[in-house]
């Protein structure tokens, strides 16, 4: 299993032939197989599943109480956004006499019809789920697993288990008036049974608190974290996607990236972007495998292209170097601050309607900067706005590189979740509007870099 996880036990056995899964995913990994929720006999193996795939398919997988596989269904569909959050239903009715009524899966609130795999129960069969392993195992404890089983790297929010009852997603979700965007209903008409469960995943000290009522609470194996990163306001992590011939191998659901040692060097950028309004995040080099401080923390609107590539190559990214202390950009350099090396934090402040862009480290401005000198610039590195050359978006994103193909270089976002890693900052620091967690003091008119601010700052 993975090294943080939520597990129970059943005592008792459940409605085996009617039951809903709901929950929020967020995957930072692709390529692999991952389960949200798992049945495991460490006998036997698997016996049920929902499964993210190695070819980035949605799974869901059932046997029956005698172990023979009865329901397999595996989506046409990829699922491949690492920025994005999925709702999730997986309703079962064996009971129906329609075969295909039997199980249906709804992914943000539509109803997937095209499969690759499509194989139903029989009616009324009873499944694995929901029941007592020792009355069909001969005593082996049956373990459902949120997070286990498999290396889930990503995130949950909102995760329903119904005993009983089959409901569609409508129940879970709906479309929002303004914004067209499918979203959580924080607080459903539903009936969770006898070994139903809602994980909310807001209690800091017992992530696996059941809120149904029915106390049906899991247990810990780990530290799992609980983010500001939810359905309804999405924070920048660095890019999976965005990240040339792998370069930067991710972690922490994708806040920590690590360079490659081989031979070549290239860039990596966050999954959001800004072209308007004034942003801030911090940057943590937290480790390196030798040579010099080689460390490149800044902004780009170019997605890299070349694994020979770094930060600041280009005129329209800009990069501030650990090793020398200057800003590199269009492939020059000037002067401008202290170098920096492991274990300092980079705070960046990006004003785009100034055209400035400044770096603090360890919560000192360098250059004498002031972010809050608007047109003045005080200290500031002067930006191209809009960005131009050749692939530029017209939107700036975070970025990081290492200088050096030899060795590697390990860098930690905090974009507002309040951790670098797995490690909390000690001084909780929050921009004017409050959304964001920092290590270090926000220049007033700042903001986090999220989908609520992005939406203040870039539509108001």
């Amino acid at each position: 299993m993975s090294s943080a996880y939520l597990e129970k036990t059943y005592t008792n056995n459940g409605n085996r032939r009617t039951m809903t899964f709901s929950f929020w995913m967020k995957i930072a990994k692709l390529n692999t197989n991952m389960y949200p929720m798992s049945i495991y006999d460490s006998s036997t193996g698997y016996q049920a599943d929902i499964r993210h795939s190695s070819a980035n398919q949605l799974r869901m997988y059932a046997t029956d109480t005698a172990g023979t596989a009865r329901l397999h269904l595996l989506t046409n569909r990829v699922f491949r956004d690492t920025n994005a959050w999925y709702h999730i239903v997986w309703q079962v009715d064996t009971t129906q006499a329609t075969e295909s009524n039997r199980c249906k899966l709804y992914v943000n609130g539509v109803q997937e019809t095209s499969f690759a795999t499509e194989t139903y129960p029989p009616q009324d069969t009873d499944l694995r789920w929901n029941g007592n392993n020792s009355a069909d195992q001969g005593g082996v404890t049956q373990v459902a697993a949120i997070n286990g089983g498999g290396d889930f790297d990503g995130q949950f929010a909102h995760f329903h288990f119904i005993d009983g009852t089959a409901y569609p997603a409508s129940t879970f979700g709906e479309t929002d008036s303004t914004t067209g965007i499918w979203k959580p209903k924080t607080a459903p008409s539903v009936t969770y049974g006898t070994n139903g469960f809602f994980l909310k995943f807001d209690n800091t000290a017992n992530m696996g608190l059941d809120s149904s009522g029915a106390g049906n609470n899991f247990s810990t194996t780990g530290t799992i974290i609980q983010t500001k990163d939810t359905p309804t306001n999405v924070f920048a992590k660095w890019n999976y996607n965005s990240n040339y011939f792998a370069g930067f191998p991710m972690s922490n659901v994708n806040t920590t990236a690590t360079s490659q040692a081989s031979g070549a060097y290239t860039f990596v950028r966050s999954t959001l972007g800004f072209s308007k309004g004034k942003y801030y995040w911090e940057v943590k080099a937290s480790a390196k495998s030798g040579g010099s401080d080689w460390f490149i923390i800044g902004i780009s609107s170019k997605e890299a292209t070349s694994a020979t590539a770094e930060l600041g190559n280009y005129e329209n990214d800009y990069g501030y170097r650990g090793d020398t202390g200057k800003v590199r950009y269009n492939n020059a350099e000037v002067t401008f601050g202290n170098t920096y090396g492991v274990g300092d934090i980079i705070g960046v402040a990006v004003d785009y309607d100034n055209g400035k862009l400044y770096f603090s480290k360890n919560g000192t401005w360098q250059n004498s900067g002031d972010p809050t000198s608007g047109s003045t610039g005080t200290g500031a590195i002067s930006i191209v706005t809009p960005p131009v050359a050749d692939n530029a978006t017209g939107f700036y994103f975070p970025a990081i590189s290492f200088f050096d193909g030899t060795y590697t270089g390990t860098f930690q976002g905090n974009f507002g979740d309040g951790y670098f890693g797995t490690t909390a900052v000690s001084s909780a620091q929050n921009p004017d509007d409050g959304i964001g967690i920092f290590e270090y003091d926000v220049p007033a008119g700042y903001r986090a870099l999220c989908t609520k601010s992005l939406n203040a700052q870039e539509y108001s």
